[in-house]
């Protein structure tokens, strides 16, 4: 029995964590997902989404700390499965993409509660207005990729809200073509550096 607990010490002593304290991920672009819901005439709600997502953030597995994020969009890259629409978007009655081709989310720092939930308080930069936005965030898995890369790989699901006409996007608001609130659900799995 002592030989075992021995062996049981020198394996928690010398063998290496999963993940160190703090340490940096980038975006996987092809498990991240940025969509957003908006009324349509009030009688549905229209989903579109970015096909072209970066980004990193720095996550701390003792504190369950997310700090340092930045997120960046590319607004060219906007689809919802309507290719006339898409072309409206893209306009400068919506993302104006010719002039901001980029919005940009960035955030300092969240702690995580003990079931990995939180709220990220940051600023997004649409259209070249600033604004803050805050997202409820939840840790999904943390853990070893079982295959490809096999890097050490955060799984994180977040969602918030906000006004399209507080960045200058009003096109449809007023006589309620387009809805101003825009539900956004975003979907994220970020490989250690």
């Amino acid at each position: 029995m002592l030989k075992s607990l021995s062996v049981a010490l020198f394996l928690a002593v010398c063998s290496p964590p999963l993940m160190a304290s703090a340490e940096r991920f980038t975006l996987d672009p092809a498990h991240t997902t940025v969509a957003f819901l908006v009324e349509h005439l009030g009688f549905a709600r229209t989903l579109g989404y970015f096909s072209d997502v970066s980004g990193t953030f720095t996550y701390d597995d003792q504190s369950r700390t997310v700090s340092d994020v930045k997120i960046t969009v590319n607004t060219d890259s906007v689809q919802s499965d309507d290719k006339s629409r898409d072309k409206h978007l893209r306009n400068k009655d919506f993302l104006n993409v010719g002039n901001y081709p980029e919005m940009i989310f960035t955030a300092d720092s969240a702690t995580l509660d003990e079931a990995g939930s939180g709220e990220l308080a940051g600023s997004l930069l649409l259209l070249g207005e600033t604004r803050p936005l805050t997202l409820s965030v939840k840790l999904n898995k943390a853990g070893r990729y079982p295959f490809g890369h096999k890097k050490f790989t955060l799984g994180v699901s977040a969602s918030g809200s906000l006004l399209r006409s507080e960045f200058g996007m009003d096109y449809g608001v007023a006589n309620g073509l387009v809805g101003d609130h825009v539900q956004l659900i975003i979907e994220i799995e970020g490989n250690q550096q």
